[in-house]
């Protein structure tokens, strides 16, 4: 079974591509499993690291006005073609999947077109564009978001599966995390992060909250700043007086599968890949959609969170410290709110998204 995988430019692409390789060896043990990227996106840092064999291919995106580079993206993705269908005749795949990103487009659409089954997968509520062009010649598109389906035409099979999450994101018990950080069991834990980088808009809200709940009984906050924003942070804390042993600000959280399972409340942006891990724990969330995201699909990522009952959503441009403080403080006082948007999370969590997507897509190869 040769299996290539596909999926680039962003974490958000490779990431899921990763963990349903990881599911596919898990479930075909004896699978050749490659993958396509760019030499200019970050999957040619990341694959390697997880052992997987990785090829390049010349594609760049188009910008949403035509120019110049417009015309440059159309001479590489004729490039990109030629550089797919190489591949295609060199390793005979029986399997293709994409997961994204415009470096997908030439090897799934010229593998779909030597009628190898090809399957998709999208995680936003509001999909891409290059996943809308190939829902049209692939057999099955996965869903991480039920609201991506009205996007999608032709005729692929839409399948409802949630977003695929590594594995050690459920491996770890509130006891035992809470104990691994040193946090205290008896108060709840609000988890801040605003991706990788941080997010100083978060950052700048939380400080006037944590000035709030600095010394609270109840309460205690593990916030992850960003790198790039920490000593900045740490500094206007300083100046403010400093905060109490409850508010532990950290510039990065190493692991953040611990800290999910410590959280009974995060303070998030909402990356789809995220938003699964906080469901898949059934942790509810205050979200804060990255207002320059493509397309706005975080904001849509949130809504779909929101509407279901799990989540409060405040908009970038709407973020105060007052109006955060006062989001935590209701669901603090409020507990019946909390387990409610608590257990809707959990509703939502989808766990075994990645198997899902393993079994169904390897069905298709062995048709």
């Amino acid at each position: 079974m040769k299996v290539i995988l596909s999926g680039g430019g962003t974490g958000g692409h490779i990431y899921p591509a990763l963990t349903i390789a990881d599911q596919i060896k898990k479930l075909c043990p004896d699978a050749d499993i490659s993958f396509v990227g760019t030499r200019q996106g970050l999957e040619k840092d990341i694959i390697p690291r997880y052992g997987y064999p990785l090829q390049f291919i010349e594609v760049a995106g188009f910008k949403r006005s035509l120019s110049f580079d417009t015309l440059r993206s159309v001479g590489k993705l004729f490039t990109g073609l030629c550089d797919a269908y190489k591949i295609i005749k060199e390793q005979r795949p029986d399997l293709v999947i994409g997961t994204g990103g415009y470096v997908c487009g030439p090897i799934v659409l010229l593998a779909a077109l030597h009628n190898i089954p090809c399957c998709i997968q999208e995680q936003n509520a509001m999909p891409g564009v290059t996943n809308k062009i190939l829902a049209r010649y692939v057999r099955k598109v996965f869903l991480g978001y039920k609201e991506a389906g009205k996007y999608f035409h032709g005729k692929a099979e839409l399948v409802y599966t949630g977003n695929p999450i590594r594995s050690e994101i459920l491996e770890h018990t509130r006891q035992e995390a809470v104990k691994k950080l040193g946090l205290d069991p008896e108060k709840k834990t609000i988890l801040v992060s605003g991706g990788s980088r941080g997010a100083r808009s978060i950052n700048q809200a939380m400080l006037e909250a944590e000035l709030a709940l600095s010394g609270r009984l109840e309460v205690q906050v593990l916030h992850a700043t960003g790198d790039v924003n920490y000593e900045q942070y740490m500094e206007a804390v300083r100046k403010r007086g400093g905060v109490a042993a409850n508010i532990i600000i950290k510039p990065y959280l190493h692991n953040m599968p611990m800290a999910l399972a410590a959280a009974d409340l995060a303070v998030f942006r909402a990356g789809a890949i995220g938003l699964a891990e906080l469901t898949a724990k059934g942790v509810p969330a205050v979200l804060v959609p990255y207002p320059y995201a493509t397309a706005n699909h975080q904001e849509f990522n949130a809504r779909a969170v929101e509407a279901r009952g799990a989540a409060q959503v405040i908009l970038d441009k709407e973020l105060t410290g007052e109006r955060i403080l006062e989001a935590i403080e209701h669901l603090l006082l409020h507990e019946k709110d909390l387990e409610k948007m608590q257990a809707a999370a959990k509703a939502l969590g989808q766990p075994q998204a990645a198997e899902t997507i393993a079994k169904q897509a390897l069905a298709l190869a062995k048709k």
